[in-house]
């Protein structure tokens, strides 16, 4: 696997599972210090797909999470598969 700048490990629970099933979303944990126009960017990069919306959080724990919707011409469960979440 590549080295990714601000990507840092995708996050699995069952949740994040949940939305990769019902609403084409990937969730990332990724820098704290990465604005979402890097986040975007790598991630089209990396998975050779396009973003339709990226929304992100700070957790109570100082880590940042990025939800990833991808346009509905791809698919989230492609991306984990590569991934190896599913």
């Amino acid at each position: 696997m590549t080295e990714w700048k601000y990507l840092k490990y995708p996050y699995l629970t069952e949740k994040s599972v949940t939305l990769v099933e019902q609403a084409n979303t990937i969730v990332f944990i990724v820098d704290l210090k990465a604005d979402k126009n890097q986040i975007r960017e790598e991630f089209e990069k990396v998975f050779e797909v396009k973003v339709e919306k990226l929304n992100t959080e700070i957790t109570a724990d100082g880590k940042k999470k990025a939800f990833i919707k991808l346009k509905p011409e791809f698919n989230a469960g492609d991306v984990a598969v590569k991934l190896g979440l599913v």
